[in-house]
């Protein structure tokens, strides 16, 4: 069996996705493809954080064009009535498939692994074109090249993972070079090389310089607009995954809450995707859950934070607070030696999916999962100043409201408010919503914290649900110039508890105590007043 050219592997891996009870067909994708073989542009790079389909992707070009039996795959899918390029190119390409973070073995040096490749993808190559009497010695590069003058077929080239070496262990900055390198005598120039594509996180300007890999144009989730609805889960698309598997069960959640967790990735034209893992595991487990952020080393990004305290310390803590954050991204920017910038800092963010851009200037924090992801880093890591001493008080918060400790909960919302470095312009409406949110940070550990949600007969500020339903739940309202009590009567008066009660006929979900919490806040004495209820 061919290890990487016209291989059978990733036909098996596509059929495998395609058969998942929720397949999503992006196969359009192939369609828009197209145009660049034997063109100009026929080099193309899709960077996009982790799980968000680029292997599958991947995967399904390659079992596409490849010579391999791929009628019985494609049936049904959206690219099968695209005839023309059906007749003209499925299964009528020579594809070179490689996953550069396999074929890693545990006593691998970076010359070893590469060899490797190298090695069997000249076996390949060999095997495949016996009749011609290719030359061993030839170079990898040479024998292709032999293979399109004697043949007049050229090579499709995927590399999925294409940047995975640059993250190996052993992997030495001269070695990384040296892939380069490797890559750039490959394909740059080539005419064997019909069409390649390369998936990958980062961009190809942080490994290569200025004409290493510049035939490749580089596709980004923030800044390039073609291609973007293949990558993530669209609106519709979920829309129909949530109604497919509604049939026959109850899900535990509401299609808002699909929105809540993992909706808010924003293309450069501003559409909304969704996190495609974290969407598949929660209708397969009925149940929402961090699923995307703790399937790869996403760790290493927070570390950055450390990297300058001082200048990051006032918008981490108002993204944390909800709000979006000026900052003009630069991609290219993560390729600077000044890692210490905020520039910086937000640009790999935005590249690994752990912050969002909102409008053209701006960032956010895009859903509830990766809020929870730096509620946990920053609560770990102490050397973030006055949003480490924000997050430790947090824990002191809920305590105090589970604990009926009125008094000690407006101290602590006075604590967050009057933090030695202001975050807010202290009477905005909508500071109060903002500095509550900090105040909670520890909260989301046990609860599920959401804002403006749907109870009774309207919209309360905040509810808690909790994650284990004999826990107390959480109804909290804001009043800014009026009273606690006040808050504490319209929860009441518009039957917000609803949200925790059972459906007539029904058992009880959740079994702790309700509790009302109303919170004011005196603009003009800037003194903050609690009230706790039971209901």
């Amino acid at each position: 069996m061919s290890n990487y050219l016209n291989s059978s592997l990733f036909l098996e891996n596509f059929r495998k996705a395609r058969n998942a009870s929720n397949y999503v067909d992006k196969s359009p994708l192939i369609r828009d493809l197209v145009p660049s073989i034997n063109d100009e542009n026929r080099f193309v790079c899709i960077t996009r954080p982790r799980r968000f389909g680029k292997s599958i992707a991947a995967n399904m070009i390659a079992s596409f064009f490849g010579k391999v039996d791929s009628t019985t795959i494609f049936e049904g899918l959206a690219i099968s009535k695209e005839t023309e390029i059906v007749k003209k190119h499925q299964q009528k390409h020579n594809v070179i498939f490689i996953d550069f973070s396999q074929n890693v073995e545990s006593d691998d040096t970076f010359d070893s692994y590469l060899a490797r490749i190298i090695s069997k993808l000249k076996q390949d190559i060999l095997s495949s074109y016996q009749n011609l009497n290719l030359s061993e010695k030839l170079t990898l590069s040479d024998l292709l090249k032999e293979c399109w003058l004697k043949t007049g077929e050229g090579f499709f080239f995927i590399f999925d993972e294409w940047d995975a070496p640059f993250r190996f262990d052993f992997a030495s900055e001269t070695d990384k070079k040296h892939f380069v390198d490797f890559l750039h005598v490959l394909l740059k120039g080539q005419a064997y090389v019909e069409f390649a594509y390369m998936t990958g996180i980062l961009p190809i300007k942080k490994y290569s310089s200025t004409s290493d890999l510049n035939m490749f144009l580089d596709y980004s989730l923030a800044t390039q607009e073609k291609y973007s609805l293949y990558f993530g889960f669209t609106e519709n698309e979920v829309d129909s995954l949530y109604q497919k598997n509604s049939q026959g069960r109850k899900l535990n959640f509401t299609r808002a809450d699909l929105q809540k967790w993992y909706d808010g990735y924003i293309t450069e034209n501003g559409m909304h995707l969704y996190n495609p893992r974290s969407i598949i595991a929660a209708f397969s487990n009925n149940q929402l859950g961090n699923y995307w952020t703790s399937s790869g080393p996403s760790d290493e990004v927070f570390n950055i934070l450390k990297l300058n305290v001082e200048e990051i310390q006032k918008p981490v803590a108002q993204l944390l607070a909800g709000e979006s954050v000026n900052c003009i991204i630069n991609e290219n920017a993560i390729n600077s030696k000044n890692t210490g910038s905020k520039l910086y800092i937000f640009s790999a963010m935005v590249v690994y999916g752990l912050l969002s851009m909102d409008g053209k200037t701006k960032v956010k924090i895009p859903n509830y999962e990766i809020m929870q992801k730096f509620d946990e880093a920053l609560q770990e890591n102490n050397g973030l100043g006055y949003i480490n001493q924000l997050a430790m008080k947090s824990s002191e918060m809920l305590d105090a409201i589970l604990n009926n400790e009125e008094k000690k909960a407006a101290e602590l919302l006075e604590f967050v408010h009057d933090t030695e470095t202001p975050l807010f312009e202290y009477n905005r409406e909508n500071e109060l919503t903002a500095v509550v949110n900090l105040a909670f940070l520890a909260a989301r550990d046990s609860y599920f914290v959401t804002r403006e949600d749907k109870a009774g007969k309207g919209f309360t500020d905040f509810i808690f649900t909790p994650k284990n339903p004999a826990d107390d739940c959480i109804i909290l309202e804001l009043k800014v110039d009026s009273t606690p009590q006040k808050a504490i009567e319209q929860i009441k008066r518009k039957n917000y508890i609803q949200h925790f009660k059972a459906k007539l006929g029904e058992s009880p979900y959740y079994t702790g105590r309700i509790l009302l919490v109303g919170i004011s806040y005196d603009k003009k004495e800037k003194k903050h007043f609690c009230k706790i209820e039971e209901a």
